[in-house]
């Protein structure tokens, strides 16, 4: 049985998770909405820059592959 999502697919779900992510935790403020909802945006951001690490991670699977095929 063959995983149902090719590298090139998670690569490009993580780019544009991260690009999201990167992109509210810049434009969000520290109370949304009411007060009792807070946004941390450390985490946020930390969380944006773990997915673009992933995504550089399997864009080097992909070259990695593409060096190795004759």
């Amino acid at each position: 049985m063959q995983f149902p999502l090719s590298i090139w697919d998670i690569s490009l779900w993580l780019a544009v998770t991260s690009m999201i992510l990167l992109v509210a935790s810049e434009l969000t403020s520290p109370s949304y909405g009411s007060a009792s909802l807070l946004i941390n945006k450390k985490a946020l951001k930390n969380v944006a820059i773990l997915t673009a690490m992933l995504f550089l991670i399997t864009v080097l699977i992909r070259i990695c592959e593409i060096i190795s095929t004759p």
